[in-house]
């Protein structure tokens, strides 16, 4: 793929998601237009507003495995994998502001794959309280919903704030408040 072509893909998804994360009905020539390209340059690569949303969600569920694998949740210390995977998942929570869950009827592998990482997630999680962490008596469930939480709020309720003070206060407030007593 031309290097234009690429940052025009590029511009197109980001576009896209923030678009279509404010309106779920927003249409491929308003895509376009805040894209600064042309309705057949996306037309010419998605046949449907569907097929753009579905590259949306492959685009940021690469994001977030990238995240996952960088933050070696299974390797590294809890502390330093959970901040390591906060600093990396905010931005991408920013960049990519759709709800994967909108996709599980439109997408069986991606729903899979998105069903993937939140078991690597959540096994961390687990880990984390079986090392003394977090409260063992809470369910890594919740202690998953709670996370996420965090990230979405800190990610869009407080946009200017920069990933790494981001990253301390959610990790503050995930360890304090769900942490082992």
């Amino acid at each position: 793929m031309r290097a234009d072509a690429a940052r025009n893909l590029t511009t197109v998804l980001r576009t896209g998601a923030r678009l279509l994360a404010e309106d779920p009905s927003t249409s491929m020539a308003a895509i376009a237009l805040a894209a600064g390209v042309d309705r057949t340059t996306i037309h010419r690569r998605f046949a449907s507003r569907e097929a753009l949303l579905q590259a949306v969600f492959r685009a940021k569920l690469d994001a977030s495995e990238r995240v996952l694998d960088d933050a070696r949740l299974a390797e590294a210390p809890v502390p330093v994998a959970l901040h390591r995977y906060l600093e990396g998942i905010i931005p991408v929570s920013r960049e990519w502001p759709v709800d994967t869950r909108r996709m599980m009827e439109q997408d069986p592998a991606a729903r899979d794959r998105r069903d993937a990482l939140s078991e690597r997630l959540l096994a961390f999680l687990r880990r984390a309280a079986d090392e003394g962490h977090l409260r063992s008596d809470v369910d890594a469930s919740w202690t998953y919903a709670t996370l996420g939480r965090l990230v979405d709020t800190v990610a869009h309720d407080f946009p200017t704030m920069q990933a790494p003070q981001a990253a301390d206060l959610v990790a503050d407030t995930f360890l304090r408040g769900l942490g082992a007593r």
